[in-house]
């Protein structure tokens, strides 16, 4: 799909590798709609790219359908392109010291990570669907975020590894479904980025985490997940699976 003057829309588009892929899909001619729980992130990324910011859970399903249709009304159609970034790192034991249980972290990190993936593909589809078909037949793309965690979990990230692993083990299945109508389904599984989880950690400790990583030595930029995405948009022959963009790093147990 060309992206040049097609409707797109990014979750967690406030920040990290959400910021990154409106800003390029936005240079590339595209018209941005960017989802965040955090609209202020959000509302800078969306004035410095001549995008519209819009605000929602994307657990909440009413939240996110609302935020579909704003984007379809201001722009004059519903996005062709979603890439949904938004998702939570929190990291417990399943148990803790002294037994402690960390169901409440699970269910919070599934319902952000995966229902909320969910929950935005879900509504995408469904107006995609209805959307004229371009040359070829298709409709719509549709770019999820899992990780390298669903393949090499680490210790205490048994529900992010769940959620990430839901979001990639769903993506064969969603694209044959979305076949008919002619909408794509990828996902990305990055690596170890710089994004705002790693700002914060101290300097050595980035370093040691780097250190991991094979070729090129160093954390992702968040721009090569944009330069990913891109290429899933544009190549329509890329469906239906998941790709690592890793830096051939595999984690640790811990």
């Amino acid at each position: 799909m060309l992206i040049d003057g097609q409707v797109a829309l990014v979750t967690g588009g406030g920040s990290g590798l959400g910021a990154a892929t409106a800003r390029n899909l936005a240079a590339r001619g595209a018209r941005v709609a960017i989802l965040d729980f955090a609209i202020d992130k959000s509302q800078a990324v969306a004035a410095e790219i001549g995008g519209i910011a819009l605000q929602a859970d994307v657990s909440d399903e009413a939240a996110v359908g609302a935020a579909f249709d704003a984007a379809a009304a201001h722009f004059g159609s519903a996005p062709r392109i979603v890439v949904s970034c938004a998702g939570i790192g929190l990291a417990a034991r399943i148990v803790g010291r002294e037994n402690k249980l960390s169901f409440d972290v699970f269910e919070k990190t599934l319902r952000v990570n995966l229902f909320g993936t969910y929950n935005v593909m879900s509504h995408a589809a469904a107006r995609m669907g209805d959307l004229d078909p371009l040359y070829g037949g298709e409709r719509g793309v549709i770019v999820n975020t899992a990780s390298v965690a669903f393949e090499d979990g680490q210790l205490g990230q048994a529900a992010y590894a769940a959620s990430k692993g839901a979001i990639a083990s769903m993506c064969l299945p969603a694209a044959r479904e979305f076949a008919r109508t002619g909408i794509r389904v990828m996902a990305i599984a990055p690596g170890l980025f710089y994004t705002p989880m790693m700002e914060g950690l101290p300097p050595e400790v980035a370093e040691k985490i780097a250190a991991n990583i094979p070729f090129p030595p160093r954390l992702g930029d968040p721009q090569e997940y944009a330069m990913l995405a891109e290429q899933i948009i544009t190549n329509p022959f890329l469906n239906g699976t998941t790709i690592r963009l890793d830096g051939a790093v595999r984690l640790p147990p811990k």
